[in-house]
This record gives C-alpha cells, sequence and structure tokens, in this order.
C-alpha cells in the first residue's frame, strides 16, 4: 500500500504551471489537493434528552472489554434536537497501529467532558435553511482574496491580477485509466470555477435529490458562520475523536477490526463502492458514486453515523503534524484540549511550514486501501481553511451550558420554541 501521508495541497501544481514555479522532484504518495489552484487562475482558470431514543448496543474490542451503553437521542424538548449524547471520559487518542501514519502517533491518554453531537453529517437541506435564513454566500461563491491564497503559496509568488481570481471549488474528477504512481494527484483534481455547495462538482452539477445528503464544497469559514447561527460549535479533535470511536479502545475503524464484518459494508469509502481502482472512474457511470445518504451506514457505539467515510469533517483544532509527539513530550495531562496555538506541516512540498491549516477528519467516499486509509478513527490532515472540496462537510457539537442557556432564552421550550 502506498503510504497515505495526511494530504497536501495541489496548489503547488497548479502554480507551476501558471506561474513557472519549480515543482519539487517527489511528491507524497496520498497527499490532498487544497484550493491552491487559485493562485495559478491566472494562466490556467481550468485547470483546470425525554423523549430519547434508547437503543442498546455492546462496545468492545481486542482492547476493551464489552460494557453496556445507552444510546441517547436529543428530542428538542429537553435535549438539543436530533444530538447525540456523548458520555465523555477518559480514551487513547491517535494509534501506534502498523497502518497509521506519524502524525497520529503516538497514542496518549487524553480526557474530554461530555457533550452532545450532530447525529450526521450537517445536510444539503439544513445548510439551505441556514443560507436562506440569513443570506450567507459560502467562500466558494465569493471571488477569492488574494489575502487568503498568500499564506498557502511560497513566498514571493506573484500576485495574479484580479480577473484571474474566480469562484469555484475543487472537484474531484478522476482519471480514465489507471496511473503508475499516485504523486501527481493534479492528474485528478481540479480547481473548478463555478463549484459550490449548490454546484459541488461544477455549474453542471446538482443538489437536487439530495437534501438528506452531507453538505460539501463548504470552508471552514462556512462552517463556522453556520455554527454560530445554530448556537453550536465545531468539535475539537480530541472531542471528534473520542466521539468516532464509539465507546471502542484503539479498534482499527469506528465499528471494529474486521473492515467489512460478514460482508456488510460499514461506511462510504472506494472500495466496496467503485469497481475501478482509484482514482479511474466510469464517464459511463457519471464518474466516482460520491456522497451517500446520512444514514445509510450502521451508526457506531455512540449512534453516531457516518463518522468516518462519506465526507471529510472540519474540527477545531489548528493543525500540527507533530502535535501528538508535542503533548506526550509536554507531561502536561489532556484535559479537554483545544490543540496547539499555529499550525506547522512540514510534509506539503511548496508550502510554506506554517501556513494556516485545520485538522479535517474522518476520511470520504474517495478513500481507498491503495491510496488513503482516512477512514481510520485516529488517521488526521491538515487543510487550509479557505478551501472548499466536493468530499468536505462537518457536523457539530453543543455543550451543556449552551444547551441550557438556549432553552431558558425560549422558556424552556428548547428547539420546539
Amino acid at each position: 500500500m502506498s503510504n497515505p501521508k495526511r494530504p497536501r495541497t495541489i496548489r503547488r501544481a497548479a502554480a507551476a504551471a501558471a506561474l513557472a514555479l519549480p515543482m519539487p522532484p517527489e511528491l507524497p504518495a496520498a497527499a490532498h489537493p487544497n484550493r491552491g489552484l487559485l493562485a495559478a487562475v491566472a494562466g490556467a482558470v481550468v485547470l483546470a434528552a425525554a423523549g430519547y431514543a434508547g437503543v442498546t448496543w455492546w462496545a468492545g474490542s481486542r482492547a476493551a472489554p464489552a460494557a453496556k451503553f445507552q444510546v441517547v437521542v436529543g428530542d428538542g424538548i429537553t435535549a438539543p434536537l436530533d444530538m447525540v449524547r456523548v458520555p465523555g471520559g477518559e480514551f487513547l487518542m491517535g494509534s501506534d497501529h502498523k497502518l497509521a501514519q506519524a502524525n497520529e502517533k503516538p497514542a496518549h491518554t487524553a480526557r474530554v467532558k461530555a457533550f452532545w453531537m450532530d447525529r450526521h453529517h450537517v445536510t444539503n437541506a439544513q445548510f439551505r435553511k441556514f443560507t436562506e435564513a440569513t443570506g450567507y454566500v459560502s467562500t466558494a461563491e465569493r471571488k477569492p482574496e488574494w489575502e487568503t491564497i498568500a499564506p498557502q503559496v511560497p513566498a514571493g509568488t506573484p500576485r495574479p491580477p484580479d480577473s484571474a481570481l474566480i469562484a469555484g471549488g475543487m472537484v474531484f474528477t478522476g482519471t480514465t485509466a489507471p496511473v503508475p504512481d499516485y504523486r501527481d494527484y493534479s492528474r485528478w483534481w481540479s480547481y473548478v470555477p463555478g463549484a459550490d455547495w449548490k454546484h459541488p462538482r461544477g455549474p453542471g452539477s446538482s443538489i437536487e435529490g439530495l437534501d438528506d445528503h452531507p453538505v460539501v464544497q463548504v470552508s471552514f469559514e462556512d462552517a463556522q458562520a453556520y455554527a454560530k447561527w445554530a448556537g453550536k460549535r465545531l468539535p475539537t479533535e480530541a472531542e471528534w475523536e473520542f466521539a468516532a470511536r464509539g465507546g471502542l479502545s484503539q479498534a482499527t475503524y469506528a465499528w471494529g477490526d474486521d473492515f467489512a464484518p460478514g460482508n456488510q459494508q460499514m461506511a462510504n469509502v472506494w472500495q466496496g463502492q467503485q469497481a475501478a481502482t482509484f482514482p479511474v472512474v466510469s464517464p459511463k457511470a457519471g464518474g466516482a458514486l460520491g456522497t451517500s445518504r446520512v444514514g445509510t451506514f450502521p451508526t457506531n457505539g455512540y449512534g453516531l453515523a457516518d463518522m468516518t467515510g462519506n465526507a471529510w469533517q472540519w474540527v477545531a483544532d489548528w493543525y500540527r503534524a507533530d502535535q501528538f509527539a508535542r503533548v506526550v513530550q509536554s507531561g502536561q495531562a489532556q484535559v479537554d484540549p483545544t490543540g496547539p496555538e499555529s499550525s506547522w506541516d512540514p510534509a506539503d512540498p511548496g508550502v510554506p511550514v506554517g501556513a494556516p491549516k485545520r485538522v479535517t477528519r474522518g476520511g470520504s467516499f474517495l478513500c481507498n486501501e491503495a491510496f488513503c486509509m482516512s477512514y481510520r478513527p485516529s488517521a488526521r490532515r491538515g487543510t487550509d481553511p479557505y478551501t472548499s472540496m466536493s468530499h468536505l462537510g462537518f457536523r457539530l457539537v453543543m455543550d451543556d451550558s449552551a444547551w441550557a442557556t438556549r432553552s431558558a432564552s425560549r422558556g424552556g421550550k428548547g428547539d420546539g420554541a
């Protein structure tokens, strides 16, 4: 299997083509594109809780004894609507498994308090309700600002003319034939003008009939705006991983150690969903299958759907490739950790090591065993916070205090006011 390091940006390939920048001789095998094509658009635009639902689940893995857990889903009156109670507790964060990448190591003890988490990704219907209520325009729908691009490209990169900065997003386009290696992913990713959350694959695409699919083509800024409107917040990286594990200690996947127990598909990832080898897609089949309806696959031990697979998810923390090693070296107890104060990533060719990046988790429908196994709960990567992509979405969490404040402000009627 090729080395699925946390993905890098595609920015470098595009910038080299349009701005005559030198390309590094080697690219990491499982890098992941960001919206960096924007800097190159100058010459290559088309480069382009009562009322709780109670479900008993037995949580256990090779590393933890079975424990009976009652899944709790809020009813909107006594607890936040359609959010699941995540009990909190101490757990081993990260992984020392043979599949783990350097940025997932070492496994270390962390503790998080109890919180509520969206049962599934924020959907197209939910995001539409937000935009209709507020008039919000997503980053992919706006003309890009050079000030947000400049930190992601090498110092001295010339500013392209304003006419070259065109609204759009990163789209997986795939290939028609197998690739000899996975180093040049500009072959299957493109910056597509007109791609946004309503047109996730470009102007010719639509989300009609996909109200219950995860919203994608949303940036970190978009997710934050939605969270503020909803009275929620993005989860911390520790909260996300604790929730994704669903009560299992150091299991390989969110559901255990067997990828397909009883030959059952457990998540929307490439293998089992696509007939061809990544990144080959069939034009006759309309390309990659894309996202699936939320809740299509079994929930994890806490009753959360699609914690891995389907679409990547933004979390609150800044990304450092060495963060887990740093916290272990510090010797400080990790109690409700909120991550580092800034980004650091030396494994992204052509991108400054301190370029702003936020953590994304969970993998997507594109992850596969040959190229990217990021559908493991410990897998992590850093992404430009202004990036929007055709396989990147989010879900939110809420603290007890936030719910109490909301309920009180609505006369004790919670979400039902």
